[in-house]
């Protein structure tokens, strides 16, 4: 997912001792059909196959790369064997160039050879075979700093980031939300200062980095050597190159070092030590197909009068590629695959017709749903909905890791509140039992929000989600907890089930005045 800034959640508690008749708690026959979701979904899940496929067999999900290519190719042959109709990847775009790694080394040679934990950055140029060459030192904290090194770096291996600060951890990095932290989060904040003042730090930040970049390619430098954040040998990296040549600036090989090494490196170099470097980059683009696509598929409705309304799930199948895209977010699209399977499999009736969206495009700014929600609901911009806007229910996410389900974020519907209430109860000794009025920003389902569409993203255990895992290399299968994986399926599917055979849709917020275009930051 596109990282999140988690604002404080104010939990909204809803009383069940009078609710109105629409809000009461699953009646027999829901009860009945959850058991059957249950049963499916605990003793015969295949979550843990389809998520080993995604991320074992496929690999990284890179957007426009190979393997998300192959792996949609899969998912689309899997969704056909469930008997799901209407199975089809759906272009939109342009999107710009595909890229891929396909083969990479780094290591110090000398004064005392080791190896690096070290990748690549997306959408950089390779070193067109092994390069030896001497590291160098460059600090550049600021625009002024540049001109220090004009005229020196040619040909080598240049770091120009501070020297990285690694805290000791005295708490666990993985996390499960305790009964007294959701009580603490009861309470709704009054609303403070929006966050234009980091966005204009972040913009600030990523003017610098533009210019450095132009300066170091300008040097002929042999590639930009950067520190990851974190620590324990993990290396966060995402892209560091552009996807259209023709308008993005030319990018250096640009390499993301974990940050013991950089630190390593960098105080050898203070002291004066000369070390030498040698890497070995093999990065591939393609330029065949600037557009990607979404991954659909549906299950009809058995009501005559209400088959025309859509109840979506939906995940983004794209990750980065330092790991395997497991935790993001493999887990959602795995979790929404065996939720649509779940339901097919069980047989039970939906009046309404659900629908699987599987996005790409998410790590770059929720592209894919933003594209799918303007071709067949609404543009932001201009806010004028189309007939199917008007028969889109609800659509509910899963983007926030493997931890289990907790909750849901209503991003403001108070409406909707005894309703997920009620839901809720079956669930309550799963550990599902937390509403909160606030929004969660960074995924998916704001895409359905931006156009008046309910959209929703449950709560999750944050487990190392932040910590270790959110596009780090360490984003792989054995971060998975298969539990809470069956869990979230089994809920999905029920919240899933019971919109669609609700007799009324889910209510709506007023629909959002347009939204002009905001520029990049």
């Amino acid at each position: 997912m596109v990282r999140k800034y988690a604002s404080a959640l104010a939990v909204f508690v809803v009383s069940l001792m009078v609710l109105p008749l629409a809000a009461q708690a699953p009646g027999q026959s829901e009860l009945s059909a959850i058991h059957q979701i249950k049963d499916e979904g605990f003793n015969d899940s295949k979550v843990m196959e389809i998520m080993s496929y995604l991320t074992d067999v496929y690999g990284p999900r890179l957007t426009n790369s190979p393997d998300i290519k192959e792996a949609a190719n899969w998912t689309t042959g899997k969704m056909k064997e469930w008997q799901l109709a209407n199975v089809h990847l759906e272009p939109w775009g342009p999107f710009g160039r595909g890229w891929s790694n396909e083969r990479f080394s780094a290591q110090v040679i000398s004064p005392r050879p080791f190896p690096l934990i070290a990748y690549p950055k997306a959408w950089t140029p390779g070193t067109n075979g092994p390069v030896t060459a001497a590291a160098v030192l460059a600090p550049i904290l600021k625009e002024e700093d540049i001109a220090k090194y004009r005229g020196q770096l040619k040909g080598k291996f240049v770091l120009t980031a501070a020297f990285p600060e690694n805290p000791e951890r005295f708490e666990p990095q993985a996390h499960r939300y305790t009964d007294s932290e959701l009580a603490e989060l009861a309470t709704q904040p009054v609303p403070v200062a929006n966050a234009e003042d980091r966005t204009a730090q972040f913009r600030a930040q990523r003017e610098l980095s533009l210019k450095i970049q132009k300066f170091l390619v300008d040097e002929g430098v042999a590639a930009w050597i950067e520190p990851s954040r974190s620590d324990d040998g993990t290396v966060f990296v995402q892209q560091g190159g552009g996807r259209d040549k023709e308008k993005d600036p030319p990018a250096p090989p640009r390499v993301a070092v974990a940050s013991e090494n950089y630190g390593r490196i960098y105080r050898m170099l203070d002291k004066k030590v000369p070390v030498t470097l040698q890497l070995d980059i093999e990065n591939k683009f393609y330029d065949d197909d600037l557009n990607s696509f979404n991954i659909i598929g549906e299950i009809t409705g058995t009501d005559k009068a209400k088959a025309d309304e859509v109840v979506m799930l939906g995940a983004h199948f794209d990750s980065w590629h330092g790991g395997t895209g497991a935790t993001d977010n493999g887990a959602g699209s795995a979790v929404m695959l065996e939720a649509i399977r779940i339901l097919k499999t069980t047989g039970l009736k939906m009046r309404r017709t659900v629908r699987i969206g599987l996005w790409t495009g998410e790590e770059q700014g929720l592209l894919g749903s933003r594209a799918y929600v303007k071709q067949h609901f609404a543009d932001p911009e201009v806010m004028k909905p189309s007939p199917e806007h008007a028969k889109l229910d609800a659509y509910y996410n899963v983007d926030n890791g493997t931890g289990k389900i907790r909750g849901v974020y209503l991003q403001g519907n108070e409406m909707v509140a005894p309703i997920f209430s009620a839901w809720m109860e079956p669930f309550h000794d799963l550990g599902m039992n937390t509403l909160t009025i606030r929004n969660t920003g960074g995924t998916d389902h704001l895409a359905f929000n931006a156009v008046g569409l309910p959209g929703f993203q449950f709560i999750q255990d944050p487990l190392d989600y932040d910590s270790r895992t959110h596009h780090s290399n360490m984003d792989v299968y054995e971060r998975i907890q298969e539990p809470d994986m069956k869990q979230m399926a089994v809920i999905v599917a029920s919240f899933v089930y019971l919109t669609a055979n609700r007799d009324e849709m889910i209510p709506r917020k007023p629909l959002p005045k347009p939204q002009p275009a905001r520029p990049q930051p």
